[in-house]
């Protein structure tokens, strides 16, 4: 979707920078702990890189794609300059927060300071610092000698330097040096003797101390200005027959670190000589591509901003829960004979799921283990479990997805580990990401093989699991866990398309079930019926889809739509989109759950699934769409998107004209839905687990 004069539907472009708005009004609003603001301008710069290096991008290939086909580009560039107008104002606002911020910390007694508020003791502890950990890895660039601009990287930042002699004043040199701070902290924290809460961003200690450096020709005098790149970070795939798919990725993702520059960020203090010396000595001849900005950048770092013993700003903790049915010294498999276990991550623990594969690991009666990765945590005990078993002897089959934007390299790596290990190893449908989130466990028994499954909405990452929202089903349904097995036999056999019996599965058939679900809600509207669906997703792009949900709202379905990220559905229009509601709630929390549920004549049918309603999901991913059966389960998800539909404190509507605006539900209490969310688990399970130690 490209036009921004079409009446009907949002672009998405722009719909994602109005979710990361939302990102930046959590680090606007007050309410939230001042050092959980820091970490939201964190959140918020890392996601708008991302946005350059992905989406920006694409649409300045797809602009010089038309100009070479002759073909009208004002549509793109009408895209382009409201995405300028947009992150220009964000840039604003963002400044203006950062300041305030630092304000307020200052005042919370957390200092940060710059190289030129030191005191003279301060200064002394900076350059030792500098000469004993930083200056072993600054390696300059003197800018006259640079000759190749692949090799300044993406994602770093760098200090334009300007060099003089107070003795001379023709003696002037320019340099380049790159802030290592992905081999040092970006902060660096007095000692408390010396400043208690005191600290300096390495940027400024390198500034502070950059006679060490170019001292030794003469310089005394020194400006230093930061300036970044964000380069293409899209891959072009060769598939060459005779290249294997990792050496394919591996090569694809070389190249991805010489993208195309897409943007090129400066401080707006800097010099205009100096800034006429860096475009044409880096070949920046695009304005478009060329923005001035404030003194920092890189904000990204600030999600590891230090830690202070300062409880009140931060969020109170809320520490995972335990599932009353799955305690320790109690089998998994024993359980999930009896009952389906829904687990909600992050309240309740990831650590079921470690459990459960050590378990499988070691248990002599398990036959076999499959799994699907996408992305997984740097330290994975999932992994770790999985090369148990194969060291048990058990068959272990892992589908590796080497395309998981920005995990490739450790997909990599990943790949070569389990390989060592004895573990199976499948990899690269050809035109398709596997996105679905399965374990599939086959185990021995008295009356035959019995087969266990996990469906999820989300990663099996133990790091995700504690900030991401997600929901994870575990069944030992047979019916389900031979349509889990079915799909691991197509990632096995290459695009043989399975036959399924109860999941649902992209890109053969999802798109379709969801638009009959829809067309069923519809006939039961018809008839006078009541007809209704909530559909909570992390983002709706389908134009198919998005122009069924409208012909749903117009044939009287009542539809709620919880869409964290994109959202192109603009509702209440008059005869079009009256009957549907949109909000997004951006909370501590990232939502990332997939829950889809059709009221279907007052006998519902709810479902979980790993897919956006996006066209990359339905026609160019592997994707997982499973029903939930158990009346309890169903219960308790109904429970959970009733209380988001309460949120009237971090849920904002989704809107083409006034978007963002915190959603009014016309209660008086503040309902905050994901704390809400976590007193509910913790009421009901803990109430459960009180009940089950009586019994015991």
């Amino acid at each position: 979707m490209i036009a921004l004069d079409n009446k009907k539907l949002i672009n998405r472009e722009i719909s994602w920078l109005h979710f990361n708005g939302r990102v930046l009004q959590e680090a606007m609003d007050t309410a939230t702990p001042l050092l959980e603001r820091v970490k939201f301008l964190g959140i918020f710069s890392n996601n708008r890189d991302e946005f350059f290096r992905v989406r920006i991008a694409t649409l300045k290939r797809m602009l010089k794609y038309w100009e070479l086909e002759g073909r009208d580009t004002k549509p793109v560039q009408d895209v382009l300059d409201e995405i300028d107008r947009i992150v220009k104002e964000q840039e604003r606002t963002f400044t203006w927060t950062y300041r305030k911020i630092v304000f307020e910390l200052y005042r919370e007694n957390i200092v940060l300071l710059n190289e030129k508020q030191l005191t003279r003791q301060q200064g002394r502890i900076v350059r030792k610092h500098f000469r004993q950990k930083v200056r072993p890895y600054i390696f300059p660039i003197m800018l006259d000698l640079l000759e190749n601009i692949s090799t300044l990287k993406d994602k770093s930042i760098y200090l334009a330097v300007v060099c003089r002699d107070s003795r001379d004043e023709n003696n002037v040199d320019y340099a380049l040096v790159k802030v290592p701070s992905k081999v040092h902290s970006r902060f660096f924290t007095f000692p408390p003797e010396i400043g208690e809460n005191h600290m300096i961003l390495l940027d400024d200690i390198i500034r502070y101390c950059l006679d060490d450096v170019f001292g030794v020709f003469g310089f005394d005098t020194f400006e230093a200005y930061t300036i970044k790149f964000t380069r293409d970070a899209e891959l072009d795939l060769d598939y060459d027959v005779s290249k294997s798919f990792v050496e394919t990725m591996y090569e694809s993702v070389k190249k991805r670190k010489r993208g195309n520059p897409v943007r090129f960020v400066y401080d707006e203090k800097m010099p205009e000589k100096l800034i006429k010396k860096l475009r044409k000595k880096l070949s920046l001849k695009n304005d478009d591509d060329i923005r001035a900005g404030g003194r920092y950048h890189n904000f990204k770092d600030f999600m590891e901003f230090p830690d202070f013993d300062k409880p009140k700003l931060y969020f109170e903790a809320m520490p995972p829960m335990f599932h009353p049915d799955l305690p320790i010294n109690q089998s998994v498999f024993d359980t999930l004979k009896q009952k389906d276990i829904i687990l909600h991550y992050p309240y309740q623990s990831f650590q079921h799921i470690v459990d459960w594969l050590r378990e499988a690991s070691i248990d002599p009666k398990v036959i076999s283990i499959k799994m699907t990765f996408y992305r997984t945590a740097r330290y994975s005990n999932v992994v770790n479990a999985l090369v148990n078993a194969a060291r048990s002897g058990k068959s272990v089959t892992v589908f590796m997805e080497l395309q998981a934007r920005f995990d490739e390299e450790a997909n990599i790596q990943l790949t070569e580990k389990f390989r060592e290990e004895g573990v199976k190893v499948i990899q690269a449908i050809p035109g398709y990401k596997v996105h679905s989130k399965l374990i599939f466990i086959r185990r021995r028994e008295e009356q035959g093989n019995m087969n266990y499954v996990n469906i999820s909405t989300g990663n099996f990452n133990e790091t995700t699991a504690r900030s991401y929202a997600d929901d994870s089903i575990l069944t030992a349904n047979q019916e389900i866990a031979d349509d889990v097995n079915r799909t691991f036999h197509l990632f096995e056999e290459r695009y043989v398309q399975p036959q399924l019996n109860a999941l649902i599965t992209a890109p053969f058939y999802m798109r379709e079930f969801f638009m009959e679900m829809l067309d069923n809600e519809m006939r039961h509207a018809m008839q006078g019926r009541e007809a209704r669906a909530v559909l909570k997703l992390n983002n709706l792009t389908d134009r198919t889809i998005a122009e069924k949900i409208y012909e749903a709202s117009q044939a009287g379905v009542k539809i709620t739509l919880i869409v964290r990220g994109i959202c192109v559905i603009i509702p209440g229009i008059e005869g079009l989109s009256e009957n549907i509601e949109a909000f997004s709630i951006v909370d501590r929390f990232l939502e990332h759950s997939r829950v889809l549920v059709f009221h279907n004549n007052n006998d519902p049918r709810f479902y979980i699934t790993s897919a956006d309603w996006m066209p990359r999901n339905f026609d160019h991913r592997i994707e997982t769409c499973m029903p939930v059966y158990d009346k309890t389960i169903q219960q308790e998800l109904m429970d959970m998107l009733k209380i988001q539909m309460q949120d009237n404190q971090k849920a904002r509507n989704i809107s083409k004209e006034n978007p963002n605006q915190y959603r009014n539900t016309g209660r008086e209490e503040k309902v905050r839905s994901q704390v809400e969310i976590y007193n509910y688990l913790k009421q009901k399970y803990s109430t459960k687990a009180k009940i089950v130690e009586q019994e015991d």
